[in-house]
């Protein structure tokens, strides 16, 4: 799936940080939404449906383990990126230590963009249908 068609959010707790993640993502092509905090993370799932849901490693412990239930629950195809996660966790599609580095993190967005899903389908169709 093209960069420029995948609907992607990134999350993260802290302001700064997320401003210069985005500015790591938008530099290798991809167009991020973003939100700052649990609660600005649950509203943008629950208004537009994303490809891939990224988030980030200032988030708690507790946001990290619940807001990907959200998202998949929101939209079941939508893929889950988790920087900073311990374990394993039914509802997220990677996660990575956010020590990885950005290679390891934009190989990871890559990755989860190019398996094909619903969402980006499903608009499709509806758009040539009418």
């Amino acid at each position: 799936m093209s960069s420029k068609l995948a609907r992607v959010l990134y999350g993260e707790a802290d302001a700064k940080v997320l401003a210069a993640q985005k500015q790591m993502f938008e530099k290798a092509g991809y167009a991020v939404v973003t939100a700052v905090g649990r609660k600005a993370i649950e509203d943008a799932v629950k208004q537009s449906a994303f490809d891939l849901v990224i988030l980030g490693h200032t988030l708690n412990k507790d946001d990290r383990h619940h807001l990907p239930y959200m998202a998949k629950k929101a939209f079941c195809t939508t893929r889950v990126l988790v920087l900073h996660a311990s374990g394993k966790h039914p509802a997220v599609d990677i996660a990575l230590d956010s020590r990885d580095g950005e290679r390891v993190v934009l190989h990871a967005v890559a990755t989860l963009l190019t398996v094909f899903t619903p969402a980006r389908a499903s608009r499709s169709m509806a758009a040539t249908a009418a």
